[in-house]
């Protein structure tokens, strides 16, 4: 395959599953934002998008307050900020209409289709409300479920398929990793008691928002407990969002790329090597060394991955 057409398809799947992400940051930062103050509906959540998405100075340079109404339509529909969901989803369609003959016929439909659709709501965008906000995230998430439920469903296990699955499982290790961090650094108060009413509500919406607060009561069968929470998201292979999860599917795709290649390189050595570090890590350990050192590790692992996997296939 050529360098370029897996490039296109790499960064397609990234940008779907970024696209997604910030659907579901947002809708768990409404819901909290919602909730009565003594229960969370703190000042904080939104300045927790901003950082989790990596969008704080570009949001700054607008100089708007940073409310809900201000920064969940800057994250939607921002044509000058290329991490947007709108700029998201034409990158996608961009990149995939790049290699069309690569995709199925219902891979492509979804995201020309999803395209055509969002062109709809930006052309109301100016108008926007809460609910139109909330209209558009559902449509987004659903847009990503037809995206990924076609490839899987439709697509040759192939190199093409690989490097979709590979450009969708390094943006949500370091999606979730980032979550973990704010909910950490950012969200709680510093009076506030860990294990209080405002941190568990926080934890429900950080679980929420990455479809997991349903499973954690299925696998725990307990009440919402921080160490728990960052067991689920971090070490437990079932959770598809979770980090080990994540390396496990990049090791798999990676050694299957090698075996079709012929050869193998420097991120399949570093893809063995976090993950065999995911394998070994203990919650225990990882809060006595401090979740946000940990996190951040990773998060600079995950991206020296990125930057292994252009190197060796995409450039």
């Amino acid at each position: 395959m050529l360098s370029r057409t897996a490039d296109n398809l790499y960064w397609l799947a990234r940008y779907m599953e970024r696209a997604d992400f910030l659907a579901r940051l947002i809708e768990a930062s409404r819901r909290l934002a919602a909730l009565p103050k003594a229960y969370g509906g703190a000042q904080s959540e939104w300045t927790s998008v901003l950082l989790s998405s990596g969008a704080s100075d570009a949001f700054a340079a607008t100089r708007r307050p940073v409310d809900e109404a201000n920064v969940a339509h800057f994250l939607a529909f921002a044509p000058e900020y290329p991490g947007s969901m709108r700029n998201c989803l034409e990158h996608a369609r961009a990149n995939a209409r790049a290699v069309r003959t690569a995709l199925t016929a219902e891979v492509w439909e979804a995201i020309n289709d999803g395209f055509l659709e969002m062109k709809s709501f930006e052309r109301k965008a100016g108008d926007c409300d809460g609910s139109a906000i909330s209209r558009f995230t559902e449509f987004v998430k659903k847009l990503s479920i037809a995206y990924d439920g076609g490839a899987y469903r439709t697509m040759l296990r192939n190199d093409a398929y690989w490097f979709t699955r590979l450009g969708l499982l390094i943006e949500r290790a370091d999606n979730t990793a980032r979550l973990l961090d704010v909910k950490y650094h950012v969200l709680l108060p510093e009076k506030e008691i860990i294990g209080g009413s405002l941190d568990y509500f926080q934890w429900a919406a950080i679980l929420r928002a990455v479809s997991a607060h349903t499973a954690y009561h299925w696998v725990y069968r307990d009440n919402l407990k921080p160490w728990l929470v960052a067991d689920l998201l971090i070490l437990r292979r079932e959770m598809p969002r979770s980090l080990i999860s994540c390396y496990e599917g990049l090791v798999d795709n990676l050694d299957r790329l090698s075996k079709a290649y012929g050869r193998q390189g420097e991120a399949q050595r570093q893809s063995r090597a976090v993950y065999g570090r995911l394998e070994r890590l203990t919650m225990e350990n990882a809060f006595q060394g401090g979740l946000h050192e940990f996190v951040q590790e990773f998060i600079s692992l995950n991206n020296q991955l990125g930057a292994l996997i252009g190197e060796q296939y995409l450039s």
